[in-house]
């Protein structure tokens, strides 16, 4: 059984905290796994403190949940509330953390509030509530999630589960054999017995017992739209960097899952551009795209394999000015974190029978370095390294174009002879104070000066003093915060 700790600023959310714990001690499911709910409130006002922050309570409880609205609260003299030294004192004790915040408008919090918003942000995910029963919505599903990551649901995977409805002749048996041709050409798949679609079915697990798996009708059905409504991917495209109309165009995709990657990718590449020229000219190969086709097929792929099929959400892929992202419904598996996506881990697939198709096609490896291969390819190609976040309930990847445009490169204030060094940094990768002054034919002087202003816009500074000190770019998140 399991104990929960509320958070709050003692006076404003009072019916909030009450409103969960009632909850939670009353419903059918939840109070079959949780026991005990701990609010301010249980102490009698005799024992209370005022200095009195209930972190040996924290410490003994299995989850801690904070509830952060507008008010700080009380502050001790370090200048902290109760609120944010329960949350510290949480994350340093290792308890499951949950925090949801009202309202949608950092800038009405105090500003030591909305500082815990962000710290708390940049931690674990923020679920956002607008009352309280937005806010009961949420924290059931939070703690139904926990249960279930934990194994106390046991409950069948969706790619798993039969799909209510679906036969065998909803199948496209050419499908089947198209992507028993290709994983063969591919030599990631022998067959040993038969190659009838019923007998490919059974192989990979989507078939059980004559019934089609969810995961078959994804992967091989006639019209995947007629069993589910929510796996499409949506692909829009947007001349600036803000996600605002006009839309210059969009695109929804549908269908079986090798063909959605494919159309999703292609979408996006016909939308950036294609340097033609020498390797003298470019590090990049003639007929290269700006962001390689790998980073961008990873990213989709990731996206429909991993993804919460059992959200109503769906997956959007989004081309920006200076940046691309993916957004897919659901949380990283229980024990993958975002710092771990940026070295090796271990394979964690959330649908673990659409992943091994994909994987016979060459779509995704077993070896946990997706994330990490497209690190390197960014690098390899000269940008900056994508982002990963979770953004509520999806998860979210960025990868970075060359968003120093003209037009950025103006509204930085860049003159004539930086804009040409950084148009060389693109090409080459870096420079240096003597490369400047010759490009730009300028002084030693005049090359300080703008390398120096060049420092405080877009060029990091590689090295301390001598001939070895040269300047790269730096990435759009790095200047911008964004």
């Amino acid at each position: 059984m399991m104990r929960i700790f509320i958070s709050s600023v003692q006076k404003e959310l009072t019916e909030e905290r009450q409103a969960i714990k009632e909850f939670i001690l009353g419903d059918p499911l939840l109070r079959r796994f949780i026991e005990d709910v701990f609010l301010f409130e249980d102490i009698p006002a005799s024992d209370r403190k005022p200095d009195d922050i209930y972190l040996s309570e924290v410490g003994s409880r299995d989850i801690y949940l904070a509830i952060l609205g507008n008010q700080y609260g009380w502050k001790n003299a370090d200048g902290k509330s109760p609120t944010e030294l329960e949350f510290d004192h949480a994350t340093q004790t290792g308890r499951e953390r949950l925090v949801f915040v009202k309202g949608d408008d950092d800038h009405a919090r105090e500003p030591e509030m909305a500082k815990l918003v962000k710290k708390a942000g940049n931690q674990l995910t923020r679920r956002r509530f607008a009352d309280t029963p937005a806010l009961i919505r949420e924290v059931y599903a939070s703690l139904v999630e926990i249960l279930d990551n934990r194994g106390l649901l046991q409950t069948m995977p969706f790619d798993n589960s039969l799909c209510a409805g679906a036969v065998l002749k909803d199948i496209d048996e050419a499908a089947i054999e198209d992507f028993v041709e290709t994983a063969e050409a591919k030599g990631r798949l022998t067959l040993k017995g038969s190659r009838a679609p019923q007998a490919v079915l059974e192989h990979f697990k989507l078939l059980w017992n004559g019934k089609l798996t969810n995961a078959a009708i994804l992967l091989f059905g006639k019209e995947p739209r007629r069993f589910f409504n929510n796996i499409q991917v949506h692909c829009l495209h947007f001349f600036g960097t803000e996600k605002r109309k006009p839309i210059a165009s969009q695109q929804s995709y549908e269908g079986r899952i090798f063909e959605v990657i494919d159309q999703a990718v292609e979408f996006v590449l016909g939308k950036l551009n294609r340097p033609v020229g020498t390797r003298t000219e470019s590090t990049q190969a003639p007929g290269d795209f700006e962001v390689p086709r790998s980073v961008i097929t990873e990213a989709v792929v990731n996206a429909v394999a991993h993804r919460d099929y059992r959200c109503r959400g769906f997956v959007q892929v989004i081309v920006y000015a200076d940046r691309i992202e993916v957004w897919n419904p659901g949380e990283l598996p229980h024990g993958l974190t975002l710092e771990k996506l940026r070295v090796p881990h271990a394979p964690m697939p959330r649908n673990p029978l659409l992943a091994e198709p994909l994987y016979r096609m060459k779509f995704v490896e077993k070896a946990g370095t997706g994330t990490t291969d497209m690190i390197a390819d960014c690098q390899a190609a000269r940008l900056p390294e994508p982002t990963f976040a979770q953004d509520g309930t999806h998860f979210v990847t960025t990868i970075w174009r060359d968003w120093l445009t003209d037009a950025v490169m103006d509204q930085l204030g860049l003159n004539e002879r930086q804009k040409k060094g950084v148009a060389y940094v693109k090409s080459t990768g870096k420079i240096s104070n003597p490369e400047y002054q010759k490009l730009t034919d300028c002084t030693k002087k005049t090359a300080t000066r703008d390398l120096t202003n060049l420092k405080e816009h877009i060029f990091r500074q590689v090295g301390v003093r001598g001939p070895g000190v040269h300047y790269v770019l730096r990435s759009k998140k790095d200047i911008m915060g964004t």
